[in-house]
């Protein structure tokens, strides 16, 4: 389990078929370095699907992909 003490939503549309190692150059790029305890949500062009990169404890990166589904109706 990863504690997250805060999260960071990219304004930029990014590539989903990108590597947890671009996602977190575009980290880098933009906040200088991935923070302990940071979540940072990346989102497609047309919002359809999203990627979380979270940072733990120890120098560790984990990345999650979802499709974002809209409720019927």
């Amino acid at each position: 389990m990863i504690r997250i003490d805060s999260i960071w939503l990219d304004t930029e549309p990014m590539d989903m078929r990108a590597c947890t190692e671009t996602a977190l150059t575009r980290v880098i790029a933009v906040f200088g370095a991935a923070k302990p305890h940071c979540a940072y949500l990346f989102a497609n062009r047309r919002a359809t699907c999203m990627k979380v990169l979270a940072h733990g404890d120890v120098p560790s990166i984990a990345s999650a992909f979802s499709t974002l589904r809209r409720p019927p109706g």
